[in-house]
């Protein structure tokens, strides 16, 4: 198995897969080894025996550069790749270079998991025939609320559901400012915090404005509702033009203010959103708080169905990965 990325998630997963080593093996007769590992600071790392545990974990910040494949082909290649997990960072525009990444990995014949957006919304239909081509899987259960399993849950367990819409909260970086917000802080203290707790990132301009949300909508625009949306077609707008008092406010009044990610049907398009709302406390997405999100779906057999997630911890969107991981290698 190949690692593309060596932040939080990949990191998390390997401790996840070392928990569960014997749980794998016993119940489905799955062992593994790690024999690449590629980050920007690194770059292309391989080890055909296997990388040990705490020589990938010693692989962090202050790291220098070592020498090795020279890009993501003969770097598979070296490896002799099975699984690649690509965790790289978004690119909300483009989805690169991500999906560059996941078509080497099918083209070498490797299953593909990941946790960026930005492949399902840029090149969902391409890596899908791909991966059916191949005889490969392209998963992605990780890259909306974290390690809920959203997208199989319509792909294999709702069949021939027609989705009318959705709404819901999807980005727990800006439910968590607008939490500290209702408590008393300024956006910039209630930022702050959220950085030093690790929810928000260093540059959390994504957040903020409303891409991250914006790209998820789009995700579950192109599979779950089988129709795809350019991301410059959502209307979007972010939190950091709401004001503490004003979100104290709406919260006083009953009318909390969210920020809501919308799609519903029109005619042979998809028309969504994302944009601060006030919602009302009757609705269940007004208590939705902190890093908990919550997706009400509506469907032409189900009015309502909604998806909650409530608190994830730091596993919860490695623990995805590692369910795709599981579902792709055991697949008959």
């Amino acid at each position: 198995m190949c690692l593309l990325g060596l932040g939080n998630v990949n990191r998390r997963l390997l401790l996840l897969l070392q928990q569960y080593r014997s749980a794998l093996q016993e119940r489905y007769a799955i062992s593994w080894r790690i024999t690449g590992v590629a980050a920007r600071r690194l770059g292309w790392l391989t080890e055909p025996d296997g990388f040990g545990q705490e020589a990938l974990l010693q692989l962090g910040p202050g790291s220098s550069k070592q020498e090795g494949s020279t890009d993501v082909r003969s770097w598979l290649r070296a490896a002799r790749a099975d699984v690649l997990f690509e965790a790289t960072s978004l690119n909300a525009k483009t989805g690169q270079p991500a999906i560059d990444h996941i078509r080497a990995a099918l083209e070498h014949g490797a299953h593909a998991i990941t946790a960026n957006k930005g492949p399902v919304v840029h090149a969902y239909d391409e890596l899908r025939g791909l991966a059916a081509k191949q005889g490969c899987q392209f998963l992605f259960e990780s890259t909306v609320m974290d390690g809920i399993p959203i997208f199989s849950t319509f792909r294999e367990n709702l069949p021939l559901i027609h989705v009318k819409g959705f709404r819901g909260i999807l980005n727990s970086t800006t439910n968590v400012i607008l939490s500290g917000m209702e408590e008393g802080l300024s956006f910039e203290a209630s930022l702050k915090k959220a950085q030093e707790s690790g929810v928000a990132e260093t540059d959390p301009s994504d957040d903020i404005e409303g891409w991250d949300a914006a790209v998820k909508t789009a995700a579950l625009a192109r599979v779950v509702m089988g129709t795809p949306i350019e991301i410059d077609a959502i209307e979007r707008t972010g939190i950091a033009g709401l004001s503490g008092e004003a979100v104290r406010a709406a919260r006083a009044a009953g009318l909390p203010y969210k920020l809501v990610c919308r799609a519903r049907r029109s005619e042979d398009r998809v028309v969504a959103s994302v944009r601060p709302e006030q919602v009302p406390l009757s609705d269940p997405l007004a208590h939705v708080a902190g890093t908990s999100s919550i997706v009400y779906f509506e469907t032409d057999m189900f009015p309502g169905l909604a998806i909650t997630e409530v608190d994830p911890g730091l596993d919860a969107t490695a623990y995805g990965m590692l369910s795709d991981f599981i579902k792709a290698v055991t697949k008959k």
